[in-house]
């Protein structure tokens, strides 16, 4: 799948650079030449001996090395790769990149590229949720470089969270999936996928029966079709889609707020099921039952929504703009409302009232209502749903 690619494999300085080992046999087993530059601070977690090792090539660390430099061979490492990828991409490599600085051999052919760049950012859950780091991402993503995770996890650090780098076996699927040939190519989608959830307090909160698997389907299907898929998920049981950058959500406002971040997109599928309300002010504390003491009051306010937001854009909107609609009563009517009144070019309507289920289940039926009409389907796997719409899409957009 790999055959005669090119890959720079910039390791940043991390205790995850473990990992990059594992991913280096892969994309060698795979067919690519893998050219491994270390920082510095990556030489202090895995050995140069072992990364060259698997790579079959030196490690290239010093900017200033008169041989290698004689005729400025770090600007020709990267006009020989056809993709760069940082693994673990650190805040601190993150952080050089989204401000143009170049001080040791990484950052200087990060800057001096002039070709694609997938970053595999690794980090303490708090470096990177701080404001500073989301800063940097939305940068990096705005000058059009591409995520796959970070996961959520345990980390080295006994901390849980999003942070942990993504698997070797993940990057792979997205490396293959940066060189697929499909119809999308070249196509950033947004895909909005699972439930979201609003808190109560500590322990309780408001949300849905969204098992988020035909967001996830679609997000596969599209990367399949050789699109750039930005995967936004709240906290669904549904794996996520290989080869996607995903990016993990808890709550309306933060998915929100993912999306408005994500950049320009040629598509984007709201399958999201999003909470239309949360509590005004959530409490700090468990909120306590006590014999005679009055139930509590929740005021709720409106989420933000998401679909009428990016739908009704008057700069920057997607060429296609698809919704769901989880309906219970005269599906094919409200959906169609709910079409006009949003803005969306089409919904993807489905009965979660019936006997069958469909929130939860493996399978769906869905109408695609269009300004054209409506178009009833059979019931089909939630992925064979996913493929049929990943043609429609590829119809529409190329």
């Amino acid at each position: 799948m790999l055959a005669g690619k090119n890959i720079l494999l910039i390791i940043g300085g991390g205790i995850a650079a473990y990992k990059v080992l594992e991913l280096i046999r892969l994309m060698g087993k795979n067919g690519a030449k893998v050219v491994p530059v270390m920082t510095r601070a990556a030489e202090e977690f895995v050995t140069p001996l072992s990364v060259s090792a698997l790579a079959g090539t030196p490690v290239r660390s010093a900017l200033f090395n008169l041989e290698d430099e004689a005729e400025m061979g770090h600007i020709q490492l990267t006009r020989a790769a056809d993709l760069v990828v940082v693994a673990p991409a650190t805040a601190d490599l993150m952080a050089k990149m989204a401000h143009g600085l170049a001080n040791d051999m990484a950052s200087t052919l990060l800057i001096a590229r002039n070709k694609p760049v997938l970053l595999a950012p690794a980090m303490n859950v708090a470096m990177w949720e701080n404001a500073a780091t989301r800063r940097n991402v939305s940068s990096l993503r705005a000058d059009g470089c591409t995520f796959i995770g970070p996961d959520k996890g345990e980390m080295a650090c006994g901390e849980f969270g999003l942070g942990r780098m993504a698997e070797p076996a993940a990057i792979l699927d997205a490396i293959t999936a940066h060189f697929a040939d499909g119809p999308l190519k070249g196509k950033r989608v947004l895909v909005t996928s699972g439930p979201t959830h609003e808190p109560i307090d500590p322990v309780r909160y408001i949300a849905n029966r969204s098992s988020g698997l035909q967001g996830s389907e679609i997000a596969r299907a599209l990367v399949a079709q050789g699109a750039e898929v930005v995967f936004v998920t709240g906290p669904a049981e549904a794996a996520r889609p290989e080869g996607a950058e995903v990016i993990e959500v808890e709550t309306a406002l933060q998915m929100a707020a993912a999306v408005d971040a994500a950049g320009a997109m040629d598509a984007a599928i709201f399958a999201a099921a999003v909470a239309d309300w949360r509590v005004a002010q959530a409490s700090g504390s468990k909120l306590k039952k006590a014999a005679g003491k009055a139930l509590p009051e929740l005021e709720l306010v409106e989420n933000p929504d998401i679909l009428a937001r990016v739908s009704q854009r008057t700069k920057g909107r997607p060429d296609l703009v698809i919704g769901f609609a989880a309906e219970t009563d005269d599906v094919v009517e409200n959906a169609t409302a709910k079409r006009k009144r949003k803005g969306c070019d089409w919904i993807m309507a489905n009965d979660v009232g019936g006997a069958r289920p469909v929130m939860g289940g493996p399978d769906n039926q869905v109408v695609l209502i269009r300004e054209s009409g409506s178009e009833k389907w059979p019931w089909m796997s939630k992925k064979e749903v996913a493929e049929a719409l990943a043609a429609k899409i590829v119809e529409a957009l190329v």
